[in-house]
């Protein structure tokens, strides 16, 4: 059994919780989640707190039960506060900009790399090196901000590229360094 899938979820003020048969809906101020319970897990609301139990104890629904409890712990905290992630842009001539919903991200190619912004999240251009990518689901916030960093990640060498704010890229010396 999971330890983190046995610890009940907190439902601060502010937030409604639904619940029908398998599905889980989580209301609050930043706007509304919603979750398909796994099959195998039964989900209860008492006493402000959500907590799931196995309804069988299949290896599949052993190895589902912690999940689902972290996933219903992100919903309720992004309705109430919110994700966000950071990203920095390094290089000579490499910027963002943002137009009709859509990054474009001038990173040594040919052409500017255009990337499409789900209607969910929430992006600023802060400075044309500074990326903020924030909203309510932590899978999509996420989702976005690794697609951003993945069109150029930081390298070692000359510390160029696309990174997270809090990321530490460790550089490495050159040919010639020892």
């Amino acid at each position: 059994m999971s330890r983190i899938g046995k610890k009940p979820v907190e439902i601060p003020k502010g937030v409604q919780v639904k619940l029908d048969q398998n599905r889980l809906s989580v209301k609050g101020v930043k706007g509304e989640l919603n979750l398909d319970i796994h099959s195998n897990l039964k989900a209860s609301v008492v006493d402000n707190k959500i907590t799931l139990e196995n309804a069988s104890s299949t290896r599949e629904s052993k190895a589902i039960f912690g999940l689902m409890r972290s996933i219903v712990a992100n919903m309720v905290a992004g309705v109430t506060q919110g994700y966000e992630r950071k990203l920095k842009i390094e290089g000579v001539g490499y910027k963002a900009e943002l137009k009709d919903r859509k990054l474009f991200l001038s990173v040594g190619f040919f052409r500017p790399v255009e990337i499409p912004v789900p209607n969910e999240i929430t992006l600023k251009v802060e400075t044309p090196q500074i990326v903020s990518v924030s909203g309510i689901d932590k899978q999509l916030v996420g989702n976005l901000a690794a697609t951003i960093r993945k069109t150029k990640p930081a390298e070692p060498y000359n510390g160029k590229g696309i990174f997270y704010i809090d990321e530490k890229v460790r550089r490495k010396a050159g040919k010639s360094g020892k």
